[in-house]
């Protein structure tokens, strides 16, 4: 490869281009003599030259060319190849972000699934996607799995949990008896309220509600007491209705924590 073809062009415009700058200006067919370049393909040639104002040609009868000067030609190709740089840049960029993205579980829509292991790294991060996504509240119910987890299994999504929820977002946390014997009373200073952490005997499903807006459910490791499958999130508007209405009927039953211990 030589210097001009690194600049963008091809060999026979190369060719083209040098011999001009030998002979001046000249026709068509001399210059396919005189470059190389076959009759068939000189004038393709000189047109792709033209249209990137390297050549110009002349108003006669057979028109002949001329090249610009060398100088004025290699600063021209030289914005042409900064130009065909950035838009590389600017693709290479959008796909490092979809190949983020596509690295983290999805971003839940109608009804998809994350999978994943309690304090696993990959749920972690969805953890904190989905609780920053939250603008006005969060509603969470910890039952099982997590009753049945080690504390350093669940610090991890508790860490998680509070890495994403905003400051000014008012949090409810509703646990059952089990899941708050395994969780240190230091934690829950990390709720503003008093009133924010309730505790009821038992509790049959762990779930949230964001912003009454999606509703996530944590589903049970089938083979592995005390971990989790998954998670499924849904944002259908009656479903995230049914679970926001059987949050508040629990909320409603259960205990205050200042009066739990």
């Amino acid at each position: 490869m030589t210097e001009l073809t690194e600049l963008g062009l091809s060999s026979y415009e190369e060719q083209a281009y040098r011999t001009l700058l030998v002979t001046g200006a000249t026709t068509a067919a001399d210059l396919s003599d005189a470059s190389g370049v076959p009759r068939g393909r000189i004038y393709d040639v000189l047109a792709a030259l033209e249209t990137r104002r390297l050549v110009r040609s002349q108003s006669t009868e057979p028109a002949r060319y001329a090249a610009v000067d060398p100088e004025t030609a290699v600063s021209t190709l030289l914005a042409e190849r900064a130009v065909e740089l950035r838009e590389e840049w600017a693709r290479y960029r959008e796909v490092a972000a979809s190949v983020r993205s596509n690295l983290l579980p999805s971003r839940p829509a109608e009804g998809h699934v994350w999978l994943g292991s309690l304090g696993s790294e990959e749920m972690q991060t969805a953890l904190r996607e989905h609780m920053g996504t939250a603008t006005s509240s969060v509603k969470a119910v910890v039952g099982p799995p997590y009753e049945q987890a080690s504390w350093e299994t669940l610090e991890r999504e508790v860490d998680a949990f509070f890495a994403g929820a905003e400051s000014d977002v008012r949090l409810s946390l509703l646990l059952s008896e089990r899941a708050l014997d395994a969780v240190p009373a230091s934690t829950f200073e990390r709720f503003g309220a008093d009133d924010a952490v309730r505790v009821l005997p038992e509790l049959n499903l762990s779930f949230d509600v964001l912003d009454d807006a999606t509703a996530t459910v944590d589903v049970p490791h089938p083979l592995a007491d005390g971990d989790r499958l998954g998670v499924v999130a849904v944002r259908d508007g009656a479903v995230v209705d049914t679970f926001a209405r059987h949050f508040e009927e629990l909320w409603k039953r259960a205990v205050p924590l200042s009066e739990e211990r």
